[in-house]
């Protein structure tokens, strides 16, 4: 199992990854991800900027995660615990759903955080729908903490909650 930058020829392969996780989100009453997003266009968007990594075993994309430290306007009304400035973002955090419940999204939040230590980020943020209860319970084991809620309207009408992790 190895956790490397995405290249261009794994967009398809990752788009497809996508859109399972949204066709099994919605299975469950998750209406977190749908066609507007993640878009190819966006993904793409990660691709070329290096911050897209694909978590890969026997040569197949298991799952993705997007590190960043843009910091996106949606999170600007955000009282967050630490200062602003040095701080990775993690977006589009996903596992294949035929690998749910298998480690995987462990994995890819071990190495989020083991990169944000090794590059001085002083913390972790992200958020997670507010009606994906088994994300929040998730990143709460890991030791994040809530804070304010966002909202993306293209995809839902229900907040986002926003977490952050002091490194």
């Amino acid at each position: 199992m190895i956790i490397l930058p995405a290249k261009s020829s794994d967009l398809q392969d990752i788009k497809k990854l996508t859109e399972a996780c949204a066709v099994a989100m919605q299975q469950k009453q998750i209406f977190q991800w749908n066609e507007h997003y993640p878009s190819l266009e966006k993904l793409s968007a990660d691709i070329e900027k290096g911050e897209l990594y694909v978590l890969k075993s026997e040569n197949e994309i298991k799952g993705i995660i997007v590190l960043t430290d843009f910091m996106d306007e949606e999170y600007h009304s955000v009282e967050w615990i630490t200062e602003s400035g040095k701080n990775l973002y993690i977006h589009r955090l996903a596992t294949h759903p035929e690998y749910w419940g298998e480690g995987y999204g462990r994995i890819l939040m071990d190495f989020a955080e083991n990169y944000a230590r090794q590059n001085k980020y002083i913390s972790v943020r992200l958020d997670t729908f507010s009606q994906n209860k088994r994300n929040q319970k998730f990143y709460e084991s890991r030791g994040y903490r809530r804070l304010g809620d966002i909202f993306f309207p293209k995809q839902s009408e229900f907040p986002f909650h926003c977490y952050e992790l002091i490194l």
